[in-house]
């Protein structure tokens, strides 16, 4: 069976982005609110940071829950490992995902500055410079037959989609317009010339964008 590239929960405004601007230490989505962009995932049954019994079932909290199956190894761009540009500093700061990321799997992250690899918990960092087809590569034998998750930001996704590697896209608009910052889209349409799309509203006030390949 072949292994996809997938886009899965990926969040964006109901203007297109899929975060603000002036990105920061403190700030990961820029002047976004995370809290808000992703209270849909946050609201429902299955996800993993609950604290309390509860949360929502149906459409969103499908989503939430397939967001690890068959999931192999990810992808993501530099800026969502971290806000720093350029040459890394030091190798003392080990991301923003703490000691236990949520990936699970091993993690490629695409940057300029290579650096050597590390474990935490279960997850290790790869840091690599090379065209999208090549990481794509490399990340499908670390993912050892199961599928590779894109997981963003904005550009790396639509750097995979320009070069024709991404298989399915799940984005999830919300209602909240930014207005500014790093867009995916003008319109979802952009992508119909290529994919399939179905778009499907949730109770919750979000719409899920569901795209396969043609």
């Amino acid at each position: 069976m072949a292994q996809l590239l997938k886009v899965q929960n990926f969040t964006v405004s109901s203007d297109g982005f899929g975060a603000g601007e002036g990105q920061s230490l403190e700030r990961p989505f820029g002047h976004a609110d995370p809290s808000r962009l992703m209270a849909w995932a946050g609201a429902t049954a299955s996800w993993p940071n609950r604290t309390e019994p509860g949360g929502t079932r149906g459409l969103d909290d499908y989503f939430t829950r397939d967001f690890n199956h068959n999931i192999g190894a990810e992808i993501m761009g530099r800026n969502k490992f971290g806000p720093q540009r350029g040459p890394w500093e030091n190798h003392d700061w080990q991301g923003w995902w703490g000691d236990e990321p949520p990936f699970h799997t091993p993690v490629f992250v695409l940057t300029h500055h290579l650096r050597p690899s590390f474990t935490l918990s279960d997850t290790t960092f790869h840091f690599v410079d090379d065209d999208p087809a090549v990481v794509l590569e490399k990340a499908r034998e670390a993912a050892d037959g199961k599928d590779v998750r894109l997981g963003g930001g904005t550009a790396t996704i639509r750097e995979f989609l320009d070069a024709g590697l991404v298989d399915t896209l799940h984005v999830a608009v919300s209602p909240e317009k930014l207005g500014s910052g790093t867009r995916l889209w003008e319109s979802p349409e952009e992508l119909t010339d290529r994919y399939h799309l179905e778009v499907v509203p949730s109770p919750s006030g979000m719409t899920h964008h569901i795209f396969w390949r043609k």
